[in-house]
């Protein structure tokens, strides 16, 4: 995979996150802590979005795409919490993280025969 594919593809993959992410938490704002339709509404159009994202990865396997996915979900989710609702990760939640982009880097970028 050439080096501008493989920046597309990790852009992508952020964008993803942020929608994913961003929308979920949207929906978990507007109904948990009663915000109001109108934010889990959002967070359904973002999360909506988020499933556009993932389709323009260059890699046409969707297995593999979303598999890797879960990797980023995993290292975006606990970032979020930490820019967006103060949580404070301990070491185990960032081993676990590295540990799972690890995977990304493996899953996605490989060299393959």
């Amino acid at each position: 995979m050439a080096d501008v594919t493989i920046l597309r593809s990790l852009a992508l993959f952020a964008l993803a996150a942020l929608l994913e992410i961003g929308g979920a938490w949207l929906v978990w704002q507007g109904l948990r802590e009663q915000r109001g339709l109108i934010w889990a509404g959002a967070g359904v159009i973002a999360l909506g979005l988020y499933g556009l994202a993932a389709t323009l990865q260059p890699d046409p396997h969707f297995g593999r795409v979303l598999a890797a996915y879960g990797g980023v979900f995993v290292a975006g989710s606990l970032l979020w919490g930490v820019l967006v609702d103060g949580f404070r990760p301990d070491r185990w939640d960032v081993i676990g993280a590295l540990i799972c982009m690890a995977g990304v880097l493996v899953i996605m970028y490989a060299p393959r025969g």
